[in-house]
């Protein structure tokens, strides 16, 4: 699947270098170019990808402060630089444009959505959303953040793949390793998802090709990607078991977002070397996933891939119905509720007369 990548924010420019970083590290081929955007100028200094600076007549490369509305103004008023910016980015041979963003941060909750919604009317191919979501301790502001963006952005992307950054988050890492560990996960698991069709060694029996990709995420709304990899045997007929566990693996404790198990669509990917990959399992596979997401729309097929292991990649599009997505959104709802009440002023607490002087 080739693509254009667009990160957006703290964390999307740093997603977003991973990714091409991956992507060109394993000789895939699949970006096709990669622009980091942001209202904060200290944050863009690091990356090795290109970069566009918006907001500076607002915010003087200072940061929008949290403030997605903000976020999404500097957005707007510098999209056309944005839109110059993307050219040489976005080739001919680009089959889908991902915009990648934290959705608690300022910039990157309100800008992403504004961008997707341009990018819809400038480009004719699918816009997709990488949402990142923020961890349940990332505080109120990032919550009410993230449930405003988040409906938004579902609704002006094609797609949009969400990311629960308590997924994949690894106990007793600190904050930063947190992030760094979470940012290389989803640059390996997406990265594969992108290769998809791009194999680089061997021809599998039945490659997926990035066709597959689009038509599972042509359900639109929320989209969720698992993944799971083991040790394989060098004869295939011993790895009909290993292929199953990983794919039940990847669908009901590796996914992006936890407990997401019914959608509208699904693809399963088994990623190996071709002469490891039991065609029988991973049709008992993909039988088994229809039967666990309640989809008649399963896809699945080969990546080929030089390594001792097998690994299952499973995508599903339409997931909106998970319990996941609801108690977020219900954790959202009552940080914007905290947001919007109206601050007390301390000096009023000394007149309450419910309360007893101490003389």
């Amino acid at each position: 699947m080739k693509v254009a990548l667009i990160g957006v924010g703290q964390a999307g420019g740093k997603v977003t270098e991973r990714l091409a970083g991956f992507d060109a590290e394993m000789g895939f081929g699949a970006v096709q170019g990669a622009l980091a955007i942001n209202s904060a100028q200290a944050d863009l200094q690091s990356l090795s990808i290109e970069t566009q600076l918006i907001g500076q007549d607002r915010v003087n490369g200072h940061g929008v402060g949290g403030d997605n509305e903000l976020g999404a103004e500097v957005m707007q008023s510098d999209i056309q630089e944005v839109i110059n910016a993307l050219d040489g980015h976005v080739t001919s041979r680009a089959e889908a444009i991902w915009v990648v963003a934290g959705l608690g941060g300022g910039t990157g909750s309100g800008g992403a959505p504004a961008l997707v919604h341009e990018l819809q009317r400038v480009y004719d191919v699918p816009i997709y959303a990488l949402g990142i979501l923020p961890g349940q301790n990332e505080g109120s502001l990032y919550q009410a953040n993230a449930g405003r963006s988040l409906k938004t952005v579902v609704r002006e992307a094609d797609s949009t793949l969400l990311i629960d950054n308590d997924a994949w988050h690894e106990q007793g890492e600190s904050v930063e390793g947190a992030f760094d560990t979470i940012n290389d996960k989803i640059a390996q698991r997406v990265g594969l998802l992108f290769a998809s069709g791009e194999a680089i060694e061997g021809v599998g029996e039945s490659v997926v090709d990035s066709s597959e990709v689009i038509n599972t995420l042509r359900q639109g709304g929320i989209s969720v990607l698992g993944y799971a990899s083991a040790v394989a045997a060098e004869d295939s007929a011993e790895n009909i078991n290993t292929v199953m566990s990983v794919s039940r693996q990847a669908l009901l404790t590796g996914t992006s977002l936890p407990d997401a198990t019914t959608a509208e669509a699904a693809l399963l990917v088994v990623a190996g070397e071709p002469d490891r990959i039991p065609r029988k399992g991973v049709e008992k596979s993909r039988r088994w996933l229809e039967d666990e997401t309640g989809s008649m729309q399963v896809r699945g097929g080969d990546f080929p891939l030089g390594s001792e292991r097998l690994a299952a990649l499973v995508l599903l599009g339409g997931a909106e119905r998970s319990d996941r997505i609801g108690d977020f959104l219900e954790r959202a709802k009552q940080a914007q509720t905290e947001q919007d009440e109206p601050e007390t002023d301390p000096a009023e607490a000394f007149a309450d007369d419910r309360l007893e002087n101490l003389f």
